[in-house]
């Protein structure tokens, strides 16, 4: 089987080996695909590996070899999934790879809002404590997290594992999801209640047309001016100028953010100048223990479907066969 990977380039920043693949077939490997030269890259080829390159019904049509799409992620909003289904083509995907990474980032950036990490490290780099007159030096607010309330919002694979991590910090622990978990050990609230109870509100839950914008000027001005707020899910949860105001008004203590909604982030985002506003490159997912795992996991998938028993599929291709 002739296999394309599109935008590897996604993946690999330190020589990751792509040599799983080979034990298929032959593999021609892109670093990136621009959109309008997909169904050219892809030619002949029986299955195809993306990351975010957009497989559109076009594509398909262009394509008539291709039987299988294997995703490097989660998400697959980037697939005509209703096209694949038509031409008999299946679409796996690779569910709960990032958890840990998540989890741990997400913390990552609490815990420098929390410590005002970033405030410290560019004053101690600054001289500040060398001109300190005591051995302690401490101007800017340190908070414990111990006590405090974390709601989370949105309780699959990360929302859990936040949840879990929050609890071994001392942290009461609140959950605000749309489906109610049978196997859910804390208490359940509303949207609203979770604005306002929150000491720290982590996202979790994906963007879909009820989450757009679920942060906004309403929801925020419910929120405590001492609360933080972490957002490693999808930028287009928040409305970024209303987070903006917030946090240069003081409504907000801080926030801290792995996503944003254009992204490579644009020049003009408000939240890059934002006061006590961490933003990290849409890397909680990249560790590399993660995207060997990752690698693993579609790899996997696309020996499953040639053994004739596919795993991970989002859809229900007709008549789909190897």
């Amino acid at each position: 089987m002739k296999i394309v990977i599109t935008d590897w380039g996604t993946m690999d920043a330190d020589g990751m080996d792509l040599s799983v693949f080979r034990e298929f077939g032959e593999v021609i490997c892109c670093g990136s695909t621009p959109p309008g030269e997909a169904a050219s890259r892809i030619g002949d080829a029986g299955a195809v590996i993306v990351n975010k390159t957009p497989i559109t019904r076009e594509v398909m049509d262009a394509c008539p070899a291709l039987r299988y799409i294997g995703l490097l992620a989660t998400g697959y909003n980037n697939i005509d999934i209703d096209a694949a289904d038509a031409r008999g083509i299946t679409v796996c995907n690779a569910g709960a790879y990032s958890t840990s990474a998540v989890v741990q980032h997400t913390f990552a950036l609490l815990l420098a809002l929390a410590g005002n990490l970033t405030a410290y490290h560019d004053a101690v780099r600054d001289g500040a404590w060398e001109r300190s007159p005591s051995f302690s030096w401490f101007p800017y607010p340190v908070h414990e997290l111990w006590g405090k309330t974390m709601c989370v919002l949105g309780y699959g694979s990360i929302g859990r594992g936040v949840a879990r991590a929050a609890e071994t910090f001392g942290m009461r622990v609140l959950v605000c999801t749309r489906s109610k978990p049978a196997d859910c050990p804390y208490p359940l609230i509303s949207q609203e209640e979770a604005f306002r109870e929150a000491d720290v509100l982590s996202i979790h839950c994906p963007l879909t047309e009820q989450t757009a914008r679920l942060v906004r000027r309403e929801t925020l001005a419910m929120m405590k001016p001492g609360a933080f707020l972490i957002n490693t899910a999808r930028g287009g949860i928040v409305d970024e100028q209303a987070l903006a105001d917030a946090l240069n008004e003081g409504r907000l203590a801080g926030a801290g953010t792995d996503v944003l909604t254009q992204e490579p982030m644009s020049p003009e985002t408000p939240l890059k100048t934002a006061k006590n506003c961490l933003i990290t490159p849409h890397i909680a997912w990249s560790a590399l223990e993660t995207r060997e795992r990752l690698v693993g996991i579609a790899a996997d998938n696309l020996r499953a479907f040639l053994a004739g028993h596919p795993r991970n599929c989002v859809n229900h291709p007709k008549g789909a066969d190897i």
